[in-house]
C-alpha cells in the first residue's frame, strides 16, 4: 500500500525494509529504487528507528503502526523525509504521529503534504478517531505543519501536545 499526494509517494517500509534501513541503506535504496537524502541515520534518530524495528518485528501484523513511511519525491525518487505512527492506536482511539525531513527539503511543504495524507489514512481506520503529536516548545516549523493540518494545541509543558 502506497499513499500518493501531489508530489510524493508515502511508502510504508515492510519489516525487512525497515531492517535494511538500519543495516544496509544501499540495498534498501536498490530495493525501493530510490535515493535516500533525508534525516541522517545517526544518534537519537537511529535509536528511535531501532526501537520501532523491534516493535515491527515483534508485532508484524501491525507493522503499519510501527514502521516508518518514506516520503519519496515522485519526479526523481529522492527520499526527502520519513514519518511514523509511534504505536498502535490506544484505548482512547488515538495514535501518535512523528516525522522528519532532510535539512535541504525543509520549508517546501513536503511534510504538510505527507502529514495530511497519513492523517487521512489513519482516520479511515476503524480504531482511530484522533491523531496526536508532540513538538518542542521552539519547534515552530513543526508546529506550523500541525496547524496547517488542522491540529489544535492541547497541552503545553516542557513540550507541546497537539490533537487532530
Amino acid at each position: 500500500m502506497i499513499l500518493k499526494t501531489e508530489r510524493l509517494e508515502l511508502v510504508p517500509l515492510l519489516p525487512y525494509q525497515l531492517k535494511l534501513w538500519v543495516e544496509n541503506l544501499p540495498k534498501l535504496e536498490k530495493d525501493l529504487n530510490c535515493s535516500y537524502q533525508a534525516e541522517p541515520m545517526e544518534g537519537l534518530f537511529l535509536e528511535i528507528v531501532k526501537g520501532q524495528l523491534e516493535k515491527t518485528e515483534k508485532y508484524s501484523n501491525d507493522y503499519l503502526w510501527h514502521s516508518f513511511w518514506f516520503l519519496v519525491h515522485k519526479s526523481d525518487r529522492v527520499v526527502v523525509g520519513s514519518a511514523d505512527f509511534k504505536d498502535i492506536p490506544n484505548a482512547d482511539r488515538e495514535v501518535e504521529i512523528g516525522y522528519g525531513l532532510g535539512k535541504e527539503f525543509e520549508h517546501n511543504g513536503y511534510m504538510t503534504e505527507a502529514v495530511q495524507a497519513m492523517c487521512r489514512w489513519a482516520l479511515k481506520q476503524e480504531n482511530v478517531t484522533h491523531i496526536i503529536a508532540e513538538t518542542d516548545i521552539d519547534g515552530f516549523a513543526s508546529q506550523r505543519i500541525l496547524q496547517r493540518c488542522g491540529f489544535v494545541e492541547k497541552r503545553r509543558e516542557e513540550t507541546i501536545w497537539w490533537r487532530l
